[in-house]
């Protein structure tokens, strides 16, 4: 639209100028070399106009004819700097499709064409990487470093390189350098940031986390997470050498992130020590609504030295309250429950737990409670057995890496922040292992060996026959299998109860009545060529077997080995 009103403006213009001559009339004399030449203005006026039109015409037809050799040599380059990107374009498609060959040839046709371009330098240094070329690489890296335009691009391939020969020292150098050319690199300052926390130097570390944060390489909520963890890192270092300053470092890690269970813990118990218990238990409390987990139920258990184990029972069952749906809030009770000797609270406490699968500490909890009730290492053993095929708590997991304790970097990987509180990935997805009739051993008035108990499988005659049995003195007690060695003297004692009702056999077995006359006899001592005779039981491989101190012997089981 403006264009068509400058035309009309022109044409305007044209015609007011004309009506303007036409108005004024005159006239014309020209002499020159003795010609006299006579005309009207309007006359002169336009032919001034047509000879000014063919002096242009002229001016380009001899520039064109006389500019005919430059035409043709930039013609020329233009047709080899279009063959040099193209050959760019198409090596960069066969790097990225993993064709070394391809990539090498049009490499070639870019370097003769293109040679001083920067992509040709790229696609150089990439060619000579994809082909494993490692020193033309760097050659060429080096070379992106006398032209400012690369230059960076040149620093970033070095430090490539140095990490992939192992040159830490010139991997660093190389990402300072180009910190300091472009503070804005995120590779370059997440680079840094590695070297820092790997070098435990936790100052330097928080100043690069605070510049990518500056810089918005990284979220306010990252930022605020890995402050914390570095200042929890340093005030775990500098506990013993600077206490104030690690006091100072993990209480403001606390504020910067609530539920980072390293740095509330080590907070609580300084501050306990220290004597200022309701700020100790006030940011234990805090971090155990964010993140439940054993190191912080014992800190807050521990936050006034010298109490009771009632008071400390009292101080879990607080604690609970803020999760009780929590697997962690039953633990930290039933633990208080049994130093307490409040033994029908833990087993209230963990009666819901073992019902949804007892865990592995669930089932260190109950033989700590069994031994500490009851006394019976029979029933400790069996809770015991049952730990080693329950499923795992939760620990501490970085990069696959399962650890008993917190670290604020991966040993793997190098990362910061890296371990989680989690179900190790080994038992992710599994179900819990089937254990047998859990909660019968959380009633006090419930003997689980005798619910379970069953007829023992004894040897066959013939087998027997084999033997010379004899009496032992009561003296020389026989070697037992299970855990608790019994004598021959009191395995063949009267039962202290009436004995059970004898049970019908299967087919082609002995009698269960004859399971006592078997283990009283015994026979001679081996010689070199002699097997001990062994008693099947119907219990699996891995369970140690019910305690059967006090039992009838018909309702032992276990393996019993004589010699």
């Amino acid at each position: 639209m403006l264009r068509v009103l400058v035309y009309l403006v022109i044409f305007a213009a044209l015609a007011v100028g004309a009506v303007w001559l036409a108005d004024r009339p005159g006239e014309i004399s020209v002499i020159w070399q003795g010609y006299r030449v006579d005309t009207s203005v309007a006359i002169g006026a336009i032919a001034v106009v047509v000879l000014a039109f063919f002096v242009i015409l002229i001016w380009a037809v001899l520039r064109f004819v006389f500019g005919l050799p430059s035409a043709f040599n930039m013609s020329s380059r233009s047709r080899r700097r279009a063959r040099g990107f193209e050959a760019v374009s198409r090596g960069m498609v066969a790097i990225g499709a993993g064709d070394p060959v391809a990539a090498g040839r049009y490499t070639n046709e870019a370097r003769r064409f293109v040679p001083n371009e920067p992509l040709t330098l790229l696609l150089e240094a990439q060619t000579a990487q994809l082909t494993g070329n490692r020193a033309q690489a760097e050659a060429a890296f080096k070379a992106m470093l006398d032209r400012s335009e690369t230059r960076v691009l040149g620093l970033r391939g070095l430090f490539v390189e140095a990490k992939r020969r192992g040159d830490m020292a010139a991997a660093r150098a190389f990402a300072d350098d180009a910190v300091r050319r472009s503070p804005s690199l995120a590779w370059a300052n997440d680079a840094l940031l590695d070297f820092h926390t790997n070098a435990g130097d936790w100052q330097a570390a928080r100043t690069a986390v605070e510049r990518r944060a500056a810089l918005r390489l990284a979220d306010k909520a990252e930022a605020r997470r890995q402050r914390a963890v570095l200042l929890a890192a340093e005030a775990m270092e500098a506990r013993d050498s600077e206490p104030e300053r690690a006091l100072a470092a993990a209480l403001e890690a606390v504020k910067l992130a609530h539920g980072l269970t390293p740095a509330a813990t080590l907070a609580g118990r300084m501050l306990s020590e220290r004597g200022d218990v309701r700020k100790a238990a006030k940011i234990l409390e805090a971090a155990w609504r964010e993140a439940p987990h054993p190191d912080i139920a014992a800190a807050y258990l521990d936050v006034r030295p010298g109490d009771s184990a009632l008071d400390r029972l009292n101080r879990a069952q607080m604690l609970a309250k803020l999760r009780p749906a929590d697997p962690e809030s039953v633990m930290v009770v039933a633990g208080a429950a049994i130093h307490a000797r409040e033994f029908q609270k833990a087993r209230d406490a963990l009666r819901p737990l073992l019902a949804g699968g007892a865990s592995v500490r669930a089932c260190l909890l109950m033989a700590e409670l069994e031994e500490a009730e009851h006394g019976e290492a029979g029933r400790v053993r069996e809770w015991l057995a049952r730990a080693t095929r329950a499923p795992h708590d939760a620990a501490w997991v970085a990069d696959g890496l399962v650890s008993d304790r917190w670290m604020p970097v991966s040993p793997l990987s190098g990362r910061l922040d890296a371990f989680v509180w989690t179900v190790p990935p080994a038992t992710l997805g599994s179900r819990p292992t089937q254990i047998d009739d859990v909660l019968a051993d959380l009633d006090d008035s419930t003997r689980l060996i005798e619910a379970r108990a069953e007829p023992a499988a004894t040897i066959e005659p013939a087998t027997i026959a084999t033997e010379t049995p004899s009496v032992v003195p009561p003296a020389a007690p026989a070697a037992a299998w299970v855990p608790e060695a019994k004598t021959v003297e009191a395995a063949a004692a009267p039962p202290a109860s009436p004995a059970p009702a004898p049970v019908k056999p299967p087919a082609g077995e002995a009698s269960p009545a004859a399971a006592p006359a078997a283990v009283a006899a015994v026979p001679k001592p081996m010689t070199g060529a002699a097997k001990p005779v062994i008693f099947p039981v119907a219990h699996a491989p891995d369970d140690p077997g019910p305690d059967t101190e006090g039992l009838d012997p018909a309702k032992k089981s276990g393996f019993k080995l004589f010699g």
